[in-house]
């Protein structure tokens, strides 16, 4: 039963392609047809009449140049004027006297009317009647009555053409049935064009259905060839893979952040139960309480806050424009710099042009500003925001990256010569305590904390924003220790198109 609405839907486009061929090759053939017949027709009716209005103009000439009689005529001499006149092609010759007497009957005989007998009486020679068609039996003929002058009487020439018709109605109905024969030939090889056209479509359809049907984004597509239909079908696959990576995302976000809300939750909970008891507590142990649910809810107003923009960041709709990283990165500073207190600066080298959404990238510097704040808490020290475009050469960092042994990103300039692949790279420096070696490569996941830091408040999704952003805008996070302590971290953003997310 399910199979029902994709036959039809086949059959349908099938069938369409295969009438419009057959239709096409039908105009065609009956046009091609119609115009040869009517043109071989109208050759074969010419010629004939040519032939007999010849025989008519040489009788003519005969008499009007000798003085004939009937008996001349009559005469089967093959040297004589009837014998000339059946030289000229196949003619029926038959002679009659005066007053339209039949001197001698043609095979087969020819009626002789009230003209023909007035033409016999004729005193000038070559005097002419002619019937355009005369019936005898089945047949059809052309007959011409020429007199002979002075009233010796009239020769009478026929021509038959029926047999011609007969002929001619064969070959239409031959022409007719070739058309016909060309027509299913055209409609069976569209049939057999339309199902090979459509094979690839029909196997597309399947998929897209059973992805309709059973949620499956895991289908397999055919992909096959470089038309249309293969490109139609790549594209599938490829939007097939991004929603399987979306669901993906966000079926882990789901399960990471239904496991990271219930320890605040929790918390709340047995604090909350404490509140019916609170006047049995002591003022300190009170404070204490109000003080742990204070920090309590903020923790969790900070991770749905930070839920809430992760979440975003995978379905944004705000428009990709050109923008100075350099500018978003001196917004940022001058907040930081008004929210925490501490002495942020920012440097920027070389063109830091980029296509990209502003409020991601404006959010991911941010974290990094505040996580460096958070993690540097209690030393005195800078804390530098650094954006290097790819004209600007080899950074100060970046001998420190290759010291430390650091990646640095696939965006960075590893070989030296300062190009940065076409990336644009932001760097946030501190002295603080610096990240653990193993911890490096996974401060960016999603709620992941080091030991060293689970004490301090956060959701441990800041990070994982940056990397997010940092993907969205064709590049990629980074993290490694600074020489003489500290870390640097950071991302950077392609040169290329915001990828769709």
């Amino acid at each position: 039963m399910r199979l029902r609405p994709r036959l039809r839907r086949v059959s349908s486009l099938r069938a369409t392609f295969t009438l419009s061929f057959a239709a096409v090759a039908a105009v065609v053939t009956v046009l091609v047809g119609v115009l040869s017949y009517s043109a071989a027709a109208r050759l074969v009716r010419v010629d004939q009449q040519t032939v007999f209005a010849g025989v008519v103009r040489d009788l003519q000439q005969q008499v009007r140049e000798r003085a004939l009689s009937p008996e001349d005529y009559a005469s089967s001499d093959q040297g004589g004027p009837r014998g000339e006149l059946m030289g000229s092609g196949p003619t029926d010759v038959q002679v009659l006297g005066p007053g339209g007497e039949l001197v001698d009957e043609g095979s087969p005989a020819l009626p002789v009317r009230t003209r023909d007998r007035g033409t016999a009486d004729e005193a000038v020679a070559g005097r002419t009647v002619e019937h355009a068609t005369v019936a005898l039996g089945d047949d059809r003929y052309r007959v011409a009555t020429v007199a002979l002058g002075d009233g010796r009487g009239a020769v009478q020439v026929a021509q038959e053409f029926s047999d011609t018709e007969d002929l001619l109605r064969e070959l239409q109905q031959r022409t007719v049935l070739l058309e016909a024969a060309v027509v299913v030939s055209a409609g069976l090889f569209g049939w057999w064009l339309a199902r090979r056209m459509t094979r690839r479509l029909v196997r597309l359809a399947g998929a897209a259905e059973d992805v309709a049907r059973t949620g499956r984004l895991s289908i397999q597509v055919p992909v096959t060839g470089r038309d249309e239909v293969g490109r139609l079908g790549r594209s599938f696959d490829r939007m097939l893979v991004r929603l399987a990576q979306s669901e993906e995302d966000q079926r882990r976000l789901v399960q990471d952040a239904g496991h990271e809300l219930r320890t605040p939750l929790t918390s709340l909970r047995t604090n909350i139960s404490l509140l019916r008891r609170i006047d049995e507590f002591p003022a300190s142990v009170r404070e204490e309480l109000v003080a742990d649910l204070a920090q309590e809810a903020r923790e969790l107003t900070d991770l749905v806050n930070e839920l809430v923009d992760l979440a975003a960041g995978q379905s944004s709709t705000e428009p990709v424009q050109r923008v100075a990283l350099a500018d978003i990165v001196e917004d940022v500073v001058a907040a930081a710099r008004r929210r925490t207190g501490r002495e942020v600066v920012a440097r920027a080298h070389g063109d830091t042009t980029v296509a990209g959404r502003v409020g991601a990238l404006q959010r991911a510097v941010s974290n990094l500003v505040e996580n460096a704040a958070k993690f540097d808490r209690g030393w005195t020290g800078v804390i530098e925001v650094v954006v290097t475009g790819p004209d600007a050469g080899v950074s100060g960092t970046e001998a420190e990256r290759r010291s430390a042994g650091g990646d640095g990103g696939a965006g960075s300039d590893s070989d030296g010569d300062g190009d940065g692949h076409g990336t644009v790279r932001v760097e946030v420096r501190d002295r603080g305590p610096g990240i653990a070696d193993p911890d490096l490569i996974r401060v960016f996941d999603r709620f992941y904390r080091a030991p060293a830091a689970r004490s301090l408040p956060g959701s441990g999704l800041g990070l994982s924003i940056v990397r997010e952003v940092a993907t969205a805008h064709g590049g990629e996070p980074f993290a490694f220790r600074r020489v003489g302590g500290g870390t640097v971290i950071g991302f950077t953003v392609g040169a290329g198109a915001v990828q769709k997310r």
